[in-house]
């Protein structure tokens, strides 16, 4: 059978927030753009997001975007590059303003202005005290988002591949991107979408964990295929648990429950935040907030009958705040726990929920490798926007409300550069048919039935190991005993064969090859996190529980030939301003 080829200017993988954003802008630049997307595009994981956007509209509380910017730089423990920040912030009420054009609902003010609740990490000048920068539609603002921005792209007519699967990337012999092979999940039918430019914006990787806030399409295939590709990760050994999940679960508790005024209590009844941030307290930053729970659970303090968890409180905010501002929370917790949070505190731990690395980009959305005697150069025709990517605006760790705007932010910077080179480059590269087939034998690989390994079983072995050995709290011996083990389970990937039949065989095949890039991403972040001996963000080292910016502020480059690790420098050097240097962060 012929391999189906189709032809476009741009190929976007990914229909989250980060790739509607993008393909807007292009198809009202008349680019013929191609969306592909393994779910329908208002499913993909950006409907998520509850709490809502950062941009400093100052309509609550006085603010501006150099606070904002300040706080970014600091919640991200000086590993955040500055001039991507700087630009992600001063163009922040811009973007929020041109969501509401596009038909966003957010919540509002009795002024009629757009409403702003606190989150995590935020603040007045500069750190002096609490700030109200988060954009809300109640707490369903990605589901709002990213209905609108489908909707806008309806308009502008975006051509949608729903429900495909991209596999690899197919790159010249020169390195530039071309295109990549995408498979339908109904059919199994594979495809060769040839493109001028292609964006990834696959979202993250939160299955490698078994706790985790995470649909289950998110399993790091845009990681994969540039691993696959051979370009390198940065950042992956930031990962951050977000501190409120449904305790045993994982569904994620929107930081916005503690915005609207919610507080955290252990086992005796104690509001433990003002011990580990007296200033901030519920409303520190996540890392800080979830090694705090840690704590409290570890040394006995915990609630229930386990006594594995502590109680998020918000029946003292009553049921008409709870009702306006919070009935999404409301509603999964009558759904899933079966209590009413109006007048029952929520049992709640850490659970793991966004990845601070990924692919290598700089402000403009480019993929960028290092080179010889050079910081980095752009891989022609390659983009990435989102969680997948690593600007890196969230450094060690990432604030709340910051992720929605990311994904906008860098979604349209990365179409503006997508339409300048395609400017530049009027005409196609030369297809590399060594590259497709050597796509196409990757993929006719899986098309095997028989006995051996299952994929759900080498899928629970890995995301336990993920669990037990690279966790919130992590040590020498315990990252060293992960990267064996998780190198063992890369060892059987080829023991696995699709023999559950109870699926189809077209998404058991989907499956394992999602299996493959799950894989792939847990030995990136397992031998990322085993090489960077310190603490900084979401990275917590009880051997090395110090920051070290001498040796440490720079960023991680994970190849996986090899299992290799390179490094290079932070950006610290704002567009217009002074940068922030590192300080001791505290809340």
């Amino acid at each position: 059978m012929s391999l189906i080829r189709r032809r476009f200017d741009a190929l976007i993988i990914g229909a989250g927030g980060g790739g509607l954003r993008a393909s807007l802008q292009l198809s009202r630049a008349e680019a013929n753009v191609a969306v592909v997307s393994k779910v329908f595009p208002t499913r993909s994981h950006t409907v998520a997001a509850q709490g809502g956007v950062n941009a400093a509209l100052a309509n609550v509380l006085p603010d501006n975007w150099h606070w904002h910017m300040f706080d970014t730089v600091k919640g991200s423990d000086y590993l955040g590059d500055q001039d991507a920040i700087e630009y992600m912030c001063r163009v922040a009420p811009k973007l929020v303003y041109e969501l509401e054009h596009y038909g966003v609902p957010f919540s509002r003010l009795d002024n009629g202005k757009i409403y702003q609740r606190a989150f995590g990490g935020q603040s007045q000048n500069f750190g002096e005290k609490q700030a109200a920068r988060t954009c809300a539609a109640a707490d369903r603002t990605g589901h709002a988002m990213l209905h609108a921005l489908y909707q806008q792209n309806i308009r502008a007519k975006t051509h949608f591949f729903d429900e495909y699967f991209a596999t690899d990337l197919i790159k010249n012999e020169e390195g530039a991107v071309l295109g990549a092979i995408v498979v339908s999940i109904q059919t199994g039918e594979a495809m060769l979408i040839e493109a001028r430019t292609t964006l990834l914006a696959t979202g993250g990787a939160g299955q490698i964990y078994r706790t985790n806030s995470n649909a289950l399409i998110n399993t790091g295939d845009g990681l994969g295929m540039v691993l696959r590709a051979g370009i390198p990760l940065q950042d992956m050994e930031f990962i951050q648990f977000h501190p409120t999940g449904i305790a045993g679960i994982g569904m994620l508790i929107t930081e916005g429950c503690r915005g609207e005024g919610g507080y955290l209590v252990n086992g005796d009844g104690e509001r433990f935040m003002e011990r580990y941030a007296p200033n901030a307290k519920d409303l520190a930053s996540r890392d800080v907030v979830s090694r705090s729970i840690y704590l409290e659970v570890k040394e006995g303090r915990g609630c229930g009958p386990n006594k594995d968890y502590v109680l998020l409180k918000l029946d003292h905010l009553g049921a008409d705040t709870i009702m306006k501002r919070l009935p999404g929370i409301r509603q999964s917790c009558l759904t899933f726990l079966g209590i009413d949070p109006i007048e029952t505190p929520i049992p709640v731990y850490p659970t793991a929920h966004y990845c601070m690395g990924g692919i290598p980009t700089n402000r403009k959305g480019e993929v960028v490798m290092p080179v010889k005697d050079t910081p980095e150069e752009p891989v022609p025709g390659l983009y990435a926007a989102g969680e997948c990517a690593c600007v890196s605006v969230h450094g060690g760790n990432r604030l709340g409300g910051n992720s929605l705007l990311d994904i906008i932010v860098f979604g349209r910077a990365a179409a503006n550069e997508m339409i300048e080179h395609m400017k530049e480059n009027r005409y196609r590269l030369p297809m590399n048919e060594a590259s497709v087939e050597k796509a196409m034998d990757r993929l006719h690989r899986w098309d095997r039935k028989g006995e051996g390994e299952t994929v759900d079983g080498l899928k629970e072995d890995l995301k336990k190991a993920m669990e037990d050995y690279c966790g919130v709290y992590r040590t020498q011996e315990l990252l060293d005993k992960g990267v064996e083990e998780i190198g063992k389970i890369r060892d059987r990937l080829p023991n696995v064969y699709i023999n559950d039949f109870s699926r189809t065989f077209n998404t058991a095949r989907i499956e394992a090859l999602e299996l493959e890039n799950l894989v792939e991403v847990a030995m990136c972040t397992v031998v990322s996190a085993a090489a960077r001996q310190e603490s900084r963000g979401a990275h917590s080292r009880v051997d090395f529980p110090k920051r070290e910016d001498q040796q440490w502020m720079k960023h991680s480059l994970y190849f996986s030939e090899g299992d290799r690790m390179d490094y290079k420098p932070v950006r610290t050097k704002p567009l217009t301003v002074d940068s922030f240097p590192p300080k001791e962060r505290v809340y």
